[in-house]
């Protein structure tokens, strides 16, 4: 008898149980990577980014959290060569490792990566547990390589973005003004840039399928709306001359601050899009393996559930409610100081990069993307302007945590195998 009729029950609730405690600590820490440059610039409050990020991080884990979550479930590992019972037990090991790791990290205020937590602990089952053979060692490559290659891009387009602000805003000779005239063209880019991923991408998961033009109308549509009601709250700003002796840009940054409330929406929104694959795809494989009696060939080609996706938003919303604050502090106000015109150049430029990874299917790691586009910004200031100790941290967590992910899931594994075979 297999283990699929005999436990299909109680697997089935162990998996969305360890599903939804690995989307808890996805919230708990990579959601700092969404809203720490908006609360250590100051344009936002913890209380008020917390909010955002729980509205648009569920909307983008829900929408458009589909397309990464098929690599996490079919790509890292060849289903069909792993037979189901142990398929099972090594995906549900996999979710409590990274789960863990995350959770530990997150009692620090260390900002791991939960992409690498979640793909070593897929790696490790699956080459120790089962064979070497059932790792898909050639779909790793690139998603090591965007480990890489995202943090450079992210970082050379935000550099060019504080370049752009320099140019066009504050190395002129009426910065207030021409912030009034060139942010409403900022907010633009991110409505565009955020709606073409949802028409494109997102809705399909819910049943919507539009052509592409009719995407890239809409996202245009999208785009003019922000821009217009930018304007609007933008028309509010008056000089304020007292603030501006004491900083000179004072006044243009306040321009910046209420950019910012945008950018950290689009910034939620991606980061939800991209990470919810870390708790759900591995949990998709499971329902979709136990729905299927055990047939790896139709299990492995199901469609993610929407309850799925739905049980991973919640967990992602309660995580962040609850211990999101001490991540966010780390990221936000520990690498660099950050002003409102730097944390948009930030958040836009990681926000693009994470967009476009996701409509590829790429589980990239947001936490990398994030510092790879602060690190730009400093660049763009001068190296004097990053605490290279406090990164120097988080690039030894970054390389503590696939291992630690690998053993934690091996140790797991082993250990439902004892109990259930």
């Amino acid at each position: 008898m297999s283990l699929i009729s005999e436990y299909g029950f109680v697997l089935l609730v162990l998996a969305c149980a360890f599903g939804f405690f690995m989307a808890w600590g996805v919230g708990a820490n990579d959601v700092a990577n969404a809203m720490g440059t908006s609360v250590g610039s100051r344009a936002l409050t913890i209380k008020q980014a917390i909010l955002i990020a729980m509205v648009f991080e569920f909307c983008g884990a829900y929408l458009a959290g589909g397309q990464v979550t098929e690599t996490i479930k079919n790509g890292i590992v060849d289903a069909e060569l792993i037979p189901p019972d142990l398929f099972i037990l090594g995906m549900m090991s996999s979710l409590l490792a990274a789960g863990t790791w995350l959770f530990i990290a997150s009692l620090r205020g260390w900002p791991v990566s939960t992409t690498h937590s979640i793909v070593g602990a897929v790696i490790g089952f699956a080459a120790v547990g089962i064979s070497a053979d059932a790792v898909h060692w050639g779909a790793i490559g690139p998603i090591v390589a965007s480990w890489v290659v995202t943090p450079f891009m992210s970082g050379i387009i935000a550099f060019g973005l504080f370049m752009s602000v320099q140019a066009l805003i504050i190395n002129t000779d009426n910065p207030f003004q021409n912030a009034k005239r060139f942010v409403p063209v900022y907010m633009f880019l991110t409505g565009f840039m955020v709606s073409l991923m949802t028409f494109t991408k997102g809705l399909k998961h819910v049943g919507i399928d539009l052509a592409t033009s009719q995407s890239l109308l809409l996202s245009v549509a999208m785009g003019v709306l922000v821009a217009l009601l930018g304007m609007a709250l933008l028309s509010r700003i008056k000089v304020d001359e007292e603030a501006d002796r004491a900083f000179h840009f004072a006044s243009v940054e306040k321009v910046f601050a209420v950019l910012m409330i945008f950018t950290a929406c689009s910034m939620a929104f991606a980061h939800g899009a991209n990470d919810v694959a870390n708790a759900v795809g591995p949990l998709a494989a499971v329902v979709g393996a136990i729905q299927a009696g055990g047939d790896m060939t139709i299990g492995a080609k199901s469609a993610v559930p929407g309850w799925v996706l739905l049980l991973g938003a919640v967990g992602i919303v309660i995580g962040l409610a609850t211990y999101g604050y001490k991540v966010i502090a780390t990221i936000g106000r520990e690498i660099t100081e950050l002003t409102p015109s730097r944390g948009f150049a930030a958040e836009l430029a990681t926000a693009s990069t994470v967009v476009t990874a996701s409509a590829l299917g790429l589980p990239i790691s947001t936490t990398h993307t994030l510092v790879g586009a602060v690190l730009g910004i400093g660049i763009a200031r001068g190296i004097g302007a990053l605490n290279l100790g406090v990164i120097g941290k988080i690039f030894t967590s970054w390389l503590v945590t696939l291992p630690v992910g690998a053993g934690l899931s091996i140790v797991f594994f082993l250990f439902f195998q004892a109990i259930f075979t």
